[in-house]
């Protein structure tokens, strides 16, 4: 089976996607010890978006005209809806679902870094 001919896309969207993420969680914490951590939290979370809108158009291009699977929409799909989710969450202030969502998400992003990047035999036998 070839390659689809966007996956290089698809893996770039979902490593800034988690990367989003993953600044996400560092300005929450310094939402909570610094002036400034609100604005930066606010300014990562238009990230995460974006980046979630970049991962739905790599997952759509992969699929359509590069000849891939539509696997991958479901999970970019659901990635977006879930932090426009955990946005509406943030502003309403409800930390209790705020905060695990975001936790879901970044192991999420994580859970597909590993299935566009497969581990090859040869990988693991040279890192072993």
């Amino acid at each position: 089976m070839s390659t689809p001919r966007f996956l290089p896309l698809l893996r770039t969207a979902i490593v800034l996607q988690a990367v989003a993420f993953l600044v996400q969680a560092i300005t929450a914490g310094l939402l909570l010890s610094s002036p400034d951590g609100r604005m930066l939290h606010g300014i990562s979370a238009v990230a995460a978006v974006l980046t979630g809108l970049l991962h739905l158009v790599a997952a759509i291009l992969v699929w359509r005209p590069g000849g891939g699977r539509p696997g991958p929409i479901a999970s970019a799909s659901a990635l977006l809806v879930l932090t426009l989710v955990q946005m509406v969450l943030g502003m309403a202030h409800m930390k209790a679902l705020h905060v695990p969502v975001g936790v879901v998400m970044f192991g999420v992003s994580v859970m597909r870094l590993t299935q566009v990047w497969p581990v090859r035999r040869s990988d693991v036998a040279v890192a072993a």
